[in-house]
């Protein structure tokens, strides 16, 4: 039978632990993910001890606690705290999903957090999203037009026309549906993705665009569409609730029904 292993230098090694304040009784146990590129050493899980009664009730909030009064080295993104930015992205006991909208009671025992899984770390909590925002910027995310505007008014649409972009134009390019997706995981090369591809679908079914025809063109393609395999893991993860598979299923529909 063959055997596999991670090369050495993947393999993650237990790291430092620090404990919360003599005294303190309502403590929670997380498990964080560091990794320091400059050093040459194997990526580590440090251990943290938080005292919960001094800091907020999200994840986001005992992270910020470890890096402001634990350990000023811990490295990640965040900004808006609201759900809104998709800045703090990250895995957390075995789930992507966004740091500021988990609450710590969500998790039973001890939290492990991750950066997203199969990309390339920058440092500790913070993935390299160049290739994501790269493709993003391929499927050409504005609106195309040929004719001119109305010189009176903005381009409108009727309330059933809005109501198409329901579940798509919410999305926060957080990227935790495509880095939950085994095929972005072994494809992201040449596969769009989940978040990349409901995107593009955003502006096919938005009635004002006039470019349909080009954007169905773009994804044609055996691998930037169609290594989607509906497994559902997107659609189940997704931390603002939409359905990004069902989003993929529209866009092949589109395709077949312009081949008959």
């Amino acid at each position: 039978m063959a055997e596999f292993t991670l090369p050495n230098n993947s393999k993650v090694e237990k790291g430092k632990t620090i404990a919360a304040a003599e005294g303190a009784r309502n403590k929670k146990v997380f498990h964080v993910y560091r990794w320091e590129p400059d050093s040459g050493n194997n990526p580590r899980m440090d251990t943290y001890e938080i005292d919960l009664d001094k800091c907020g009730p999200m994840v986001l909030d005992a992270i910020i606690y470890i890096k402001n009064e634990l350990d000023t080295t811990l490295t990640f993104r965040r900004s808006c705290r609201e759900g809104i930015c998709g800045s703090c992205s990250m895995n957390i006991g075995g789930t992507n999903t966004l740091a500021c909208t988990k609450a710590i009671e969500d998790y039973k025992g001890d939290i492990k957090i991750y950066p997203l899984p199969h990309m390339p770390v920058v440092k500790d909590l913070v993935p390299d999203l160049t290739n994501f925002y790269a493709q993003y910027a391929s499927i050409k995310p504005w609106m195309q037009t040929q004719s001119p505007p109305p010189p009176d008014r903005e381009r409108l649409q009727s309330k059933e026309e809005r109501a198409e972009l329901d579940g798509l134009y919410e999305c926060i390019l957080c990227a935790c549906c495509s880095t939950s997706c085994p095929s972005y995981w072994w494809n992201s090369d040449r596969y769009l993705g989940p978040a990349t591809l409901l995107q593009a679908y955003r502006w096919i079914a938005d009635s004002r665009d006039e470019n349909t025809g080009e954007r169905l063109d773009e994804l044609e393609d055996p691998f930037r569409l169609y290594r989607c395999h509906t497994i559902m893991n997107c659609t189940n993860t997704c931390p603002k609730n939409l359905n990004p598979a069902k989003a993929i299923g529209e866009i092949k529909k589109l395709l077949v029904e312009r081949s008959v």
